[in-house]
């Protein structure tokens, strides 16, 4: 049986013993050498001390969290482990299990937890936060390691990164990032209320020493001259996830790679799954050795580039700033393909410590003696160098060389800002505290005196005076909001625990503040007609519009809906004025809007702390299962190749908020089927998503749990889980109905040409319904009854179904149906139902 670091340590604690443990620990089963800044943080933790930590990226911060958690261990103390997004906490969860055993790590994220008595737990800062809330100086935590603590200035969630500082004083803290700029404020802060002594410690001199240019090259011709002289791999960072598609596709026509990388390549890759749409291109790309990196693509696609990155066998890398946070991919040269980015408000130029955060991917300690940071200059700048160079060293030639000019509006950049940003310090942390009504009903469920609790969380914060006077005001209103809805009460003497206020009845504390607007949700659900044919879709709404946002999938069903209206408009000859006005109406769908807002209005009176929550109402999942779509007919439909990830993780959080939040005795069969559809839909695109996600909630212990699946290993046969296999064949079935209504004969030769069902024959099969039925809109139904489950038969043998789809006409016989077999094998390897149309023709072939 291997031994852990756990079985080394001294026991009893021994500082001296632990350090000279840890350290030849680190060399023999890690192979490293302490290096002197971790060195001297080992030294200041094993003593006590509270640590600040701002070394450059690679400088082996992660070692130092593994020695703090070594040091809480050895001294029977919990050690909490926060990083700011959930695949973190997931990767060190799983990294921390191999250095301390499984049954000494947890985890919580707030979707689930998993040994969650452990001694060391990995989490969000959220989660820590609202633990440091509820318990204050009574929490079980002896140490805290908060990586990436630059994010305390994020204006949305810096607050969790605040708060336990404010409200922990007994733990002792380790504080680490790459870009932290002056940190004696927290310094001095740390020590003043833990009582402890704050070490900071800093180091400019990197492990892999960066040497940085300014390109005034054509940006294809700098990223051929980095490939000719082997400073791959390069990560060519954009601004835009479309820029960084289009330089990677622009760069096919180079010979990036050499037949034996390509070789190596697809074998690694092996029989990694690419689906339809963005699949198809990033394989092309990664087997020319070009990846591709973004937040919009599936995990699973991000993990096979970051394997083959780590491989060695990605030359080039064209991507986003996601390599800046935390992921561990060996890169060589980063290449800025501009100083400037769009924040969402403005144009600007990058922050020192925007710069810094990602050109420290640079040059990885244990691939690189050295690293490359190379800025290209903009194309004006580039055309200009050209132009003079091609005058040469002739001054008459030179000054007739006209110069071209930055576009209008064009926020620039020079070899100067460029310079100034490699020797700037990131800039200092700001404070960004807020008052929700959530952070209240914590403070109030601590034992204790609340007013006495939150009078210090809302003084001894790190705001301005003047800020802190707003949210002092803030605070009043909303316990004064709280108490008017009887959802708190006063007593004249404070209880057992010294509570002079409690909350009255059972709130679901825990359920309300992980998901503020889940027990509405539940409310809201008993006002649904469960007679109804259109129960299943409506629970869905309300669940959805609880939901964050899927941006860029609100913002295209709004250019399509649009986009059809002006089409509609033409038709109907509205001129162009007109249609501008009307189009100003035509948004994204919004089921239930007016039944949600008005239940949401209703239900505030009585539960004040949802103020803080949006309700958004919107259709995804409804329009994807009503539509009878695919997940890549869906991406399809709306153009959404580049946010497909986006996409998937919306579709996974919504099938987890039904799988938690609707009761078993609201679940009708038709619903349960449509749970099931969504869970086998996202499962079968990117198993990553839930995986884990349905372990964990399982209840399985940390002891159960396989690591992250390899690139090989993909979601069993779709075939597999009958119940959502079924449904997944009725919408297959029913979507050849809608194209059929619509007479969209060009789709359904799409779908079934291979069968021999093109557009003629389609067209052909259809003509005696339509002579029989009529041909307006309603002569093929598409509603609730003609999807329901009593218009399809399915009949299952071992290798096929056999299926028929009856069609709902105008006149109720339901004489007419389509017939098709569904291979199952096939079904199996292509993870959807592989149909093939038999006939279409009216019962009994008449």
């Amino acid at each position: 049986m291997t031994r852990t670091l756990t079985d080394r340590l001294p026991s009893p604690f021994d500082a001296d013993a632990l350090v000279e443990t840890f350290a030849d620990w680190a060399f023999t089963e890690q192979g490293l050498s302490l290096y002197p800044a971790q060195d001297e943080a080992l030294l200041e933790l094993v003593t006590g001390s509270n640590v600040i930590l701002s070394t450059p990226t690679g400088s082996g911060k992660s070692l130092v969290a593994i020695a703090a958690h070594a040091i809480s261990l050895a001294r029977g103390e919990r050690t909490f482990y926060t990083a700011p997004i959930k695949a973190l906490v997931s990767e060190k969860f799983f990294a921390l299990i191999e250095v301390f055993g499984a049954d000494n790590v947890g985890m919580l994220t707030g979707d689930a937890a998993v040994n969650e008595t452990a001694p060391i737990i990995c989490c969000t800062a959220e989660i820590l936060a609202n633990i440091a809330l509820r318990s204050g100086r009574g929490a079980d935590v002896g140490s805290v390691v908060m990586d990436e603590f630059h994010y305390y200035a994020d204006p949305d969630r810096g607050w969790a990164w605040q708060v336990p500082l404010i409200e922990l004083p007994q733990a002792q803290f380790l504080l680490m990032s790459a870009t932290l700029g002056d940190v004696s404020f927290f310094r001095d802060d740390l020590t003043r209320r833990t009582g402890r002594a704050t070490a900071v410690i800093t180091s400019a001199q990197r492990p892999v020493p960066l040497y940085f240019r300014y390109a005034l090259t054509p940006l294809h011709e700098t990223i051929a001259e980095l490939l000719a002289t082997h400073e791959a791999p390069v990560y060519v960072v954009h601004f835009t996830q479309a820029s960084a598609v289009e330089r990677a596709q622009a760069l096919m026509s180079v010979n990036v790679s050499s037949k034996q990388d390509k070789q190596a390549i697809a074998d690694l890759i092996g029989g990694f799954r690419f689906t339809a749409g963005f699949g198809k291109t990033l394989s092309r790309l990664v087997r020319h050795g070009i990846g591709v990196h973004h937040a919009g693509m599936l995990p699973r696609y991000r993990r096979l580039v970051e394997t083959l990155a780590q491989a060695g066998l990605l030359k080039v890398i064209c991507g986003t700033d996601t390599l800046g946070v935390g992921i561990n991919v060996p890169i060589r040269t980063v290449l800025f393909t501009a100083l400037s980015k769009y924040d969402g408000v403005r144009t600007r130029g990058l922050r020192a410590r925007e710069f810094h955060q990602i050109a420290g991917r640079a040059g990885r300690a244990g691939y690189d003696t050295v690293g490359t940071v190379v800025a290209q200059a903009p194309e004006h700048e580039v055309e200009n160098a050209k132009a003079l160079a091609k005058a040469g060293d002739d001054p008459r030639r030179r000054r007739r060389v006209v110069r071209k000019q930055p576009p209008e509006g064009f926020v620039g950049w020079s070899e100067k800002s460029y310079e100034r940003l490699q020797n700037a310090q990131p800039e200092p942390l700001t404070s960004h505290f807020v008052v929700t009504h959530a952070m209240l009903l914590n403070v109030i469920s601590r034992p204790g005196d609340p007013f006495a609790a939150m009078r210090h969380l809302l003084e001894d914060n790190h705001e301005p005076r003047e800020r802190q006077r707003r949210h002092i005001r803030r605070a009043i209103a909303i316990y004064r909001a709280l108490r008017t809805a009887g959802v708190v009460e006063e007593f004249p003497d404070p209880d057992a625990e010294g509570r002079r206020v409690r909350i009255v009845g059972d709130l679901q504390l825990d359920f309300a503040l992980n998901q503020p607007l889940s027990p509405f949700a539940l409310a809201a659900i008993e006002l649904l007609d469960r007679a109804s044919p259109d129960y299943p879709m409506d629970v869905v709404s309300v669940v959805e519009a609880t939901l964050d946002d899927p941006r860029a999938v609100l913002y295209a069903q709004q250019n399509k809906a649009r986009g059809e209206a002006v089409a509609a408009m033409k038709a109907e000859g509205i001129e162009y004025e007109e249609r501008m006005v009307l189009l100003e109406d035509v948004i994204y769908p919004k089921p239930l809007e007016e039944l949600l807002d008005a239940a949401l209005e209703t239900y505030r009176r009585g539960h004040p702390w949802v103020e803080d929550a949006r309700l958004s109402p919107k259709s995804v999942v409804r329009d994807m299962f009503t539509r009878s779509m695919t997940f890549a007919e869906y991406v399809s439909h709306y153009q959404l190749a580049r946010s497909e990830g986006l996409v998937l993780r919306y579709l996974a959080d919504a099938y987890r908020a039904l799988r938690q939040t609707v009761p078993d005795e609201a679940k009708t069969e038709e619903l349960a089927d449509v749970i099931e559809w969504l869970g086998e839909l996202v499962r079968q695109v990117d198993s990553s998503l839930l995986d884990e996600w349905e372990a964990l909630a399982a209840g399985a212990g940390a002891g159960e749990q396989a690591h992250p699946p390899a690139l090989d290993e993909g979601p069993a046969g779709v075939t597999r889980n009958t119940r959502a296999f079924r449904v997944l064949v009725r919408n297959a079935m029913f979507r050849r109905v809608e194209l059929a209504a619509l007479n969209r004969w060009d789709a359904l030769s799409e779908l079934d040409a291979e069968a021999g069902w093109d557009a003629a024959a389609w067209r052909a099969a259809l003509e005696p319904y339509f002579a029989e039925h009529g041909r307006d809109d309603s002569a093929i139904g598409t509603g609730p009854n003609a999807r329901g489950p009593h218009l399809v038969t399915i009949s299952e043998e071992p290798e096929r179904w056999l299926v028929r789809q009856v069609f709902d006409d105008p006149a109720g016989d339901h004489d007419w149906a389509i017939s098709a077999e569904v291979d199952l094998a096939a079904s199996d390897e292509g993870g959807a139902p592989v149909v093939w149309v038999t006939t279409v023709e009216p019962l009994g072939g008449h």
